[in-house]
């Protein structure tokens, strides 16, 4: 088995030893069993980082390079006007924290469009359409944008604290109660 333990620059076509075509969800993963595009075992031994992207090369302990492919996979593409539609679509299917690839086209009738593509999923097919999006159930190779938190070759996790503190300092010792409400609501 080839152990992939160092991410590597392009490199030239002639360097290449294999490829290896992972859906999106293991190209997000450091440590991973599987079989290049030749039928080689190979394990990825790769540090927390970035998702492996098409075209991304991997290099073995041995030497050997692995060029990585993105696979075709079930996708949605949204279809929408540039600008404004574009920018809420992005917006709306954004503040649900799904992952998304974002980009344009030229067609020969409308000039430029805009497109959002991720996962299947009914209820965000629902709202992009609300949103006036046409939407295209098909195969392709799913490439999300990276996110704000990668920087420098190095993707960063996404996470959310909330905390309330409430306290309260006396310097003074008489007995009172205190009632704490919560001013704001959860949705």
């Amino acid at each position: 088995m080839l152990e992939l333990t160092q991410r590597v620059g392009r490199v030239e076509a002639s360097e290449i030893h294999d490829h290896l075509t992972l859906p999106f969800e293991s190209r997000q993963r450091g440590r991973l069993r599987a079989k290049t595009d030749t039928g080689y075992d190979v394990g990825l031994f790769l540090d927390r980082g970035p998702v492996l992207q098409d075209g991304a090369c991997l290099q073995a302990k041995t030497g050997e390079i692995i060029r990585i492919r993105a696979a075709q996979e079930p996708v949605v593409t949204a279809y929408i006007e540039m600008g404004l539609p574009m920018a809420k679509l992005c917006y709306h299917l954004g503040n649900r924290h799904v992952t998304l690839a974002i980009g344009e086209e030229l067609t020969a009738k409308d000039g430029t469009r805009g497109y959002v593509r991720f996962p299947p999923d009914h209820v965000l097919e629902e709202l992009a359409e609300r949103l006036g999006a046409t939407l295209y159930h098909h195969q392709a190779p799913f490439n999300p944008e990276s996110g704000a938190y990668a920087q420098a070759g190095h993707d960063h996790g996404h996470s959310h604290s909330h905390s309330h503190s409430h306290s309260h300092s006396h310097g003074h010792s008489h007995g009172h109660a205190h009632q704490k409400g919560h001013g704001h609501a959860h949705g």
